[in-house]
């Protein structure tokens, strides 16, 4: 296992550093390098590194999305408003739409099987997009108008209402028949993972609090630890409790740092957002290098010229529900056509759950996973490309006119 570590920390970084040279962005190095590594090129990574790593990507997206909770100012928030909301559901909802009008045609896949696939591949990549607009909250850029809170927001949301129809439409699939209570799920999962975040939040800050005003210092490494522990906590209350109520710990994770960030110290939520900020240089090259191995390249070159053009149509779906949520809003069309363009990459969803029709038996799951692996591929780094050469341009800085 250590040697497995060691060439995906060190061939992913360098590979990183050699698309940044290119002018690319760097998870593009990182994916390859997983490709490469992974067991269908020259399966170089230990078995038992394959084995947790859903686990460790999990770990990395949990890392991120602490960074991202402390960075997010939710008065700001605030006055985003509705349009915050619809970006947690209508893009993904179009998504899924344009895949259940056209891919039996083009694809060939019953109508049933056309919704697994949308919800497959209808999740926004939290890990693409979050480290991106965290960047922009620290610059300032788009923050006037609160954009990239908008976009983190939604796509914290985004992940959870899709993996809910994802788990609807399989059983479908199945041969079972919808619950009502699959779709009641959704907001119940978004409420209590909320609520949950929150009350862990309040009582971490508490504790930090009554730590300092009684002299016992509590260092900001190992304040790190605990909000760590506690977010893994969290994580496993969403397994414990499946079953018998939906709670989304990813969502309950970001809650938790937000109300860390409102109720401590100004500096200390500084510092854990440094902190964390630090730790994401490890765990993204962990992240994309460990998503690039569950790429298998074969299923992407049987996939073809119809998969491609699938999912070409599914974004511009995707993209008009973005233009949907955000009439109304006093947003420019600049700053509107970067929003779609962070609303493209997909990833870490589709790494997870893209192989998991195939694994239940349906006779969709290769044809499921073929067209996953080509929407990573081609969505990561269009997205990721997209919001780097835009950003600047697209986007005010704070208190420039």
């Amino acid at each position: 296992m250590l040697t497995s570590m060691a060439f995906i920390f060190l061939a992913g970084l360098a590979m990183a550093a050699i698309c940044q040279k290119l002018k690319l962005p760097r998870i593009i190095g990182m994916l390859i390098t997983g490709i490469i590594l992974g067991p269908y090129v020259l399966n170089l990574l230990d078995p038992s590194i394959l084995s947790i790593s859903a686990d460790l990507r999990q770990m990395a997206l949990i890392i991120i999305l602490l960074k991202a909770g402390l960075s997010l100012d939710l008065t700001d928030l605030k006055k985003v408003g509705r349009p915050a909301i619809m970006m947690s559901c209508v893009p993904a909802s179009f998504e899924i739409l344009a895949f259940f009008l056209f891919a039996p045609a083009f694809l060939g896949v019953t109508r049933i099987e056309a919704a697994v696939m949308g919800a497959v591949l209808g999740a926004v990549s939290p890990a693409v997009v979050v480290p991106r607009m965290v960047q922009l909250m620290d610059a300032g850029y788009g923050t006037d108008k609160s954009i990239p809170q908008l976009i983190l927001a939604g796509a914290s949301c985004d992940d959870i209402f899709v993996v809910v129809l994802f788990s609807t439409f399989t059983g479908m699939a199945q041969g079972g028949s919808a619950n009502l209570m699959d779709f009641v799920n959704i907001p119940v999962s978004i409420i209590l993972g909320i609520a949950l975040g929150a009350a862990a939040g309040f009582l971490l800050s508490l504790f930090f609090e009554t730590a300092y005003a009684h002299r016992h210092c509590v260092r900001n490494s190992m304040k790190v630890i605990v909000v760590l522990g506690v977010s893994f906590l969290l994580m496993a209350i969403e397994t414990w409790l499946k079953g018998i109520v939906s709670v989304s710990g990813l969502l309950a994770v970001v809650s938790m740092a937000c109300v860390i960030k409102i109720k401590s110290v100004a500096f200390v939520s500084k510092r854990l957002s440094e902190k964390f900020g630090k730790l994401w240089l490890a765990a993204e090259v962990m992240l994309f290098v460990l998503v690039g191995a569950a790429v298998d390249i074969r299923y992407t070159m049987a996939a073809g010229a119809a998969a491609v053009l699938m999912i070409l149509t599914a974004l511009i779906f995707r993209s008009i529900g973005v233009a949907l949520c955000l009439l109304g809003t006093s947003l420019m069309w600049k700053e509107r056509l970067f929003c779609m363009i962070a609303y493209l990459p997909k990833a870490t969803v589709q790494a997870a759950i893209g192989s998991v029709p195939l694994a239940m038996g349906l006779p969709c799951g290769q044809i499921v996973l073929s067209v996953a692996v080509l929407a990573i591929l081609i969505t990561a780094p269009m997205g990721a490309i997209g919001m780097d050469l835009t950003c600047r341009r697209f986007l005010k800085k704070a208190g420039k006119v």
